[in-house]
């Protein structure tokens, strides 16, 4: 990791440098990701096959997965790791819980009926990654919230593998009551739910994280179903100051790091010597780590420890930043909490490691990334929900707006607006 003086005056020339160097270049696999979106919306089920072939080198038997391997993956899991997949999906069920909101009438000073009605989504399709690491918490950090919004159908997508299905991302479904599994990754599944096939219904949303491809396929096909979000690498921001321990402040970067070689790992600190000790200690600790070949490529390209003069300075950075997950490691984080803009899910206090929100606190995983923080906010259980807006007009509210209605419509040239209400008042005389 580089150390950098940085004075406030080049901020945003430093992360304009920053998300450049963070920029993935959609062209170089648009063309192929649309050709496998033509190939599947066209041949459906034979292309999945065709596709898991040619991609992953296995011909699959069936496309959606047996049942009796979901219900039996609880054997294949020690009883430590079941307890902790139950405890993460109960306390992110519980948080998802509180922020959901419900239906609600009211009435005007004229007596009209206004509000909104909250309906569940009826179908959601989750992509759950293979590659690097296999990852049960992506499925607990979207299924969960899904459920927990009333979604009635949720589907699972996750690459295969010769080794099968990972038995831990079984087991999610199994405690989620997911019953639909299926064998097929890459851009093609994203197709596949988006547009069905013989095999598979079309679903109304599509969540969870993926690599270039996924989040070129689910960039063309948003306005056919619904998107979580674009998502690029990951990231962590740390505002630390010199009461900062710095074995924790290199295990916390590292921990970013390992996500794969284009994750960020920067920090923000007033303290030279603080910067000092930690790129020693994160010298040290990549050298042991058991994941040292893409830690070490991920904090050459994009680890940064930034010397900046004052805390206002990293609160500047970090709103014109926008980090998908921020830690605030200073003697009295509260403080500055209200000063914090721009992003995705905050971490307070020495205690608060970003893997608690990877896994347990509450909050989804599921984060807006590449400065995205600035307008777009965590996955959560009110993006399985949609309102309908609900309309009941009284007769006194008939008497006293119409008027103003057919005067607006008018005015736009739409002459059959004002003569439908028109039409009320003269029946209502």
């Amino acid at each position: 990791m580089k150390i950098i003086s940085l004075s406030k005056s080049k901020i945003n020339d430093q992360i304009v440098k920053l998300r450049k160097s963070q920029e993935e270049d959609f062209k170089i696999v648009d063309k192929s990701v649309e050709n496998i979106i033509n190939d599947v919306r066209k041949y459906g089920d034979k292309s999945l096959y065709k596709f898991t072939n040619e991609f992953d080198q296995i011909k699959l038997k069936s496309l959606i997965l047996d049942t009796n391997l979901i219900n039996r993956s609880d054997n294949q899991l020690s009883n430590k790791l079941k307890l902790s997949i139950k405890n993460s999906i109960k306390r992110v069920s519980f948080y998802q819980k509180k922020k959901l909101t419900k239906s609600y009438q009211f009435k005007d000073s004229l007596g009209n009926k206004l509000g909104w009605i909250v309906t569940p989504l009826q179908r959601v399709g989750v992509y759950v990654p293979g590659g690097t690491a296999a990852y049960p918490s992506s499925l607990i950090m979207t299924a969960s919230l899904a459920r927990t919004a009333g979604v009635k159908d949720v589907i699972v997508f996750t690459p295969p593998s010769e080794n099968g299905i990972n038995p831990a991302i079984l087991y999610v479904c199994k405690l989620l009551n997911i019953k639909e599994v299926y064998n097929v990754g890459g851009a093609q599944a994203i197709a596949a739910m988006a547009y069905g096939t013989k095999t598979i219904k079309k679903v109304n949303k599509i969540v969870g994280p993926g690599n270039i491809y996924i989040a070129s396929a689910k960039r063309k096909v948003f306005g056919q179903v619904g998107i979580d979000m674009v998502a690029g690498p990951s990231e962590v921001l740390i505002i630390a100051d010199s009461t900062a321990n710095p074995r924790v402040l290199s295990r916390d970067l590292l921990a970013q790091a390992e996500h794969d070689v284009n994750a960020s790992s920067i920090l923000l600190t007033t303290s030279k010597n603080l910067a000092k000790q930690v790129k020693s200690k994160v010298d040290q600790d990549t050298s042991l780590s058991k994941r040292k070949n893409i830690v070490e490529k991920s904090l050459k390209k994009n680890g940064k420890i930034f010397i900046l003069p004052s805390i206002d300075a990293c609160i500047e950075f970090t709103n014109l930043y926008a980090p998908e997950h921020l830690q605030i490691v200073i003697k009295s984080p509260d403080k500055i909490i209200k000063k914090i803009n721009n992003a995705g899910s905050i971490f307070l206090g020495i205690n608060s490691a970003e893997a608690f929100g990877d896994y347990i606190a509450g909050p989804s995983h599921v984060l807006p990334t590449s400065g995205n923080a600035t307008f777009s906010s965590p996955l959560s259980s009110l993006d399985f929900i949609k309102y309908s807006s609900l309309t009941s007009i009284s007769k006194k509210g008939l008497k006293k707006l119409s008027s103003q209605v057919q005067e607006l419509a008018e005015s736009e040239g739409l002459y059959e607006h004002s003569n439908s209400i028109k039409v009320r008042i003269n029946n209502e005389n």
